[in-house]
């Protein structure tokens, strides 16, 4: 944990920027997989952890700006509860390690909301992605579940990004934890690779180094000979010689903040010619996008950045064709790279996502509709502590490249008959995890191999 008058600091910050109301935030429950006391790992509400910082289950807490209180609701355990978890400190003892004075029953949550509302006064609620939570506002307030997110508070939504968005010098140097586990993990699976291996194998790998650091992960692993699927979960593909492993893992530590790195190398010792070719260009717009980063600088003009790189490296193999700012404008290179070049991270390796990404990547504004732009997480200008990943990719998607050359779609500047060729190419992507600075940008934790003479020398 950090220290108390972080969590303090925090709530009074949230308290001076909207300036009334009551601000409800509802930790999570364990969620059962199969029966009650059979539950999923737990993971608390990442909002919640920021304010209250209290990681276990059956919480909620209270922020009201206009009696200035701050009130935690939960259960102190039964003797019952001991004899199945161990002796454990007091509700009480472990509220006042968070700055927290006022500990009430959870039966009372509902009985201070309603007197509040009751007053006229204005309860702001998140928007809650989980089922139970979504149940115990309609309970609280009797909002049919369907219409919860509509009554969400904007304006706690946006006091809550502004503030996350801005990682702490104690936050950053937690994420390089992350991160640094995060670089032992593809390092593991870049020199267990070989022929005859199961996927699987290497995704229990990378998986035993972030529990052996004391962390999890901060999302479900992709270990996959088939990069070209973005989002791969599936882990029973046999590596043969030949193939390319897409490996997106990352960890998170025991605070919850995450690391999220990608890496592509070879089943062989090497790269082949054509694995080079495609894995260079991949390479030079990473490093393009990296150049452009800094304070001020639009996210989306980052992945622009990018997206040239892509265009002219894919000219120059006669893949692409005609004026790059053209092809870029009309999204032709969306064909080979049809989702975006990075996103915030902090405590959720998407951070906030669940607050919505027009807020915490569009500052409001709203997103694109075209095909692979609409699928880029995050364009607002860059401000100095945001946390950002950078993961430009190069993708040969057998259906996306039949179904485009069967419309005719971008046809004036993809060469499809020479496209064609690399339908069983799969995809290539890295990815790095920076913060922004005062000046640029810093790439978080130990240096990942990421050069082909680096990849292969792990091989």
């Amino acid at each position: 944990m950090f220290t108390k008058d972080t969590y303090s600091f925090r709530r009074d910050q949230l308290k001076s920027t909207l300036k009334s109301g009551v601000l409800l935030f509802l930790g999570n429950n364990e969620s059962p997989m199969n029966y009650a006391d059979n539950t999923f790992h737990f993971r608390q509400d990442s909002s919640f952890l920021y304010f209250f910082g209290m990681d276990f289950a059956g919480l909620a807490g209270i922020i009201d700006i206009d009696e200035d209180k701050e009130i935690l609701f939960g259960d102190e355990l039964t003797v019952e509860d001991i004899v199945w978890m161990g002796t454990q400190p007091t509700l009480v003892q472990r509220a006042k390690s968070y700055g927290l004075n006022q500990v009430l029953p959870y039966a009372q949550l509902s009985v201070y909301l309603n007197a509040a509302a009751g007053k006229g006064r204005t309860i702001h609620f998140l928007p809650p992605y989980r089922p139970e939570n979504k149940i115990k506002l309609f309970d609280m307030f009797g909002i049919n579940p369907g219409e919860i997110k509509s009554k969400a508070s904007i304006d706690l939504v946006k006091a809550v990004v502004n503030l996350r968005n801005h990682k702490s010098n104690d936050e950053i140097s937690e994420i390089e934890k992350a991160v640094n586990i995060s670089v032992d993990m593809h390092v593991m699976a870049m020199k267990m690779a070989k022929p005859g291996m199961k996927e699987s194998e290497l995704a229990a790998a990378v998986n035993q180094v972030a529990l052996a650091a004391g962390g999890q992960l901060s999302f479900p692993v992709i270990m996959t000979v088939n990069g070209q699927t973005l989002h791969n979960h599936y882990h029973g593909n046999t590596l043969k010689s030949g193939d390319m492993v897409l490996c997106d893992c990352g960890a998170e530590t025991n605070l919850h903040y995450a690391g999220d790195l990608s890496s592509t190398f070879p089943v062989d010792r090497q790269f082949t010619t054509r694995q080079k070719e495609i894995y260079e260009i991949s390479l030079m717009a990473h490093e393009a996008a990296l150049a452009k980063l800094s304070p001020g600088v639009p996210f989306r003009e980052v992945h622009y950045a990018a997206c040239r790189t892509l265009i002219e490296g894919l000219k120059s193999i006669n893949l692409m064709k005609g004026d790059t700012e053209e092809a870029l404008a009309a999204g032709a290179h969306a064909l080979f790279f049809p989702c975006g070049t990075g996103h915030m991270m902090g405590l959720d390796v998407h951070d906030m996502e669940d607050l919505g990404e027009v807020y915490v990547g569009y500052d409001g504004q709203p997103k694109s509709t075209q095909f692979g732009l609409k699928s880029l997480r995050l364009a607002r200008p860059m401000e100095e502590g945001f946390v950002v990943t950078i993961e430009p990719g190069i993708y040969f998607i057998p259906e996306l490249i039949a179904s485009w050359k069967k419309e005719g779609i971008n046809s004036s500047f993809i060469n499809f008959q020479q496209v064609e060729t690399y339908s069983t190419f799969s995809g290539i992507r890295n990815e790095e995890d920076v913060v922004i600075t005062q000046d640029g940008y810093r790439v978080l934790g130990k240096r990942k191999p990421k050069t082909i003479e680096e990849v292969e020398s792990m091989r």
